[in-house]
């Protein structure tokens, strides 16, 4: 069984990365974070990344055309080389793209980044990450910020587990998605999207989103996080899991698709319809999951 309509909320615009510095690696998890990589693409059968980046216009007009080939309504873009850079993007291509904002929640002017996103940008939402945020999701400096998204009802979406894969950020007070439990449940008009079944923190997710009804769970990526799981875990039981907690109305499809040539990852597609089908899915609730309920708190449809 396919859905009738495709909505991939979580995608990422392949241009140059800005205002996040990694730290340098040592070799040796260098070595290794490589070698898991090329495991990883030889898995699901993925090209290697190109290594000469095209300009931002070449990479739009690509992007579009995958859209448009795999048969998508919209791809939303995470991030994308900055607000402005992704903005324009965006307004290139309005047909197959939207596009959220990306700027420290903690800095002195997220709040007025934010304003300039929504209204002078056409940018529609808010993505950060919790293993990069540097005051507590409830602190008093950040209620504007808040404040500001609940008013006009903004989708965030954000990263908690594992960030940046081997050699990445496994240890950080904001990496479980259960911290952010006090906002959640005082802002309420904003829908909070967390990705990929929660990276490592499922049980923290399935305790969140039952908790607030704003909590949506978003399926993007390879989520190859469960093979390191203590107990035997699969994409199935994480869908059967997440229908049984808060039903098909507030899981969402996405698949982190990025970088060519790989482009759209419709392999991650075809792996959650699969065990969709398998858990005898409705096409109802198939249509709810991959188009309904992001094109819903999107504003694509009432």
């Amino acid at each position: 069984m396919k859905p009738d309509h495709i909505l991939d909320f979580h995608t990422h615009f392949p241009a140059k990365k800005t205002g996040m510095a990694m730290r340098e690696l040592h070799p040796q998890v260098k070595a290794y974070a490589k070698e898991l990589r090329e495991h990883w693409r030889e898995v699901f059968d993925f090209p290697e990344p190109e290594k000469k980046q095209r300009g931002n216009q070449a990479q739009g007009e690509r992007w579009a055309a995958e859209v448009k080939n795999h048969g998508l309504e919209k791809v939303v873009f995470m991030t994308g080389g900055g607000n402005n850079v992704l903005a324009d993007v965006v307004r290139q291509h309005p047909q197959e793209f939207l596009g959220f904002a990306h700027h420290d929640l903690c800095a002195p002017n997220a709040v007025e980044e934010m304003q300039h996103a929504l209204n002078d940008l056409g940018l529609i939402g808010y993505k950060w990450f919790g293993p990069l945020t540097t005051l507590p999701f409830e602190a008093p400096e950040l209620k504007p910020f808040w404040r500001l998204l609940a008013d006009r009802k903004v989708p965030v979406l954000i990263h908690f587990g594992v960030l940046g894969g081997a050699g990445g950020i496994v240890r950080h007070p904001r990496i479980s998605p259960i911290t952010l439990a006090e906002v959640a449940q005082e802002y309420t008009d904003i829908p909070f999207i967390i990705p990929h079944f929660g990276a490592g923190y499922f049980q923290d997710l399935l305790h969140l989103a039952w908790s607030s009804p704003n909590v949506y769970i978003d399926t993007s990526g390879s989520n190859d996080w469960i093979r390191w799981m203590p107990k035997p875990l699969s994409l199935k039981d994480l869908f059967a899991t997440a229908l049984d907690t808060v039903g098909p109305n507030r899981i969402i499809f996405g698949t982190d698709s990025s970088w060519f040539p790989r482009g759209w990852a419709k392999k991650y597609f075809e792996l959650q319809t699969q065990v969709c089908t398998e858990l005898g899915v409705s096409q109802e609730e198939m249509n709810a999951i991959f188009y309904h309920n992001g094109a819903t708190l999107l504003g694509l449809e009432k």
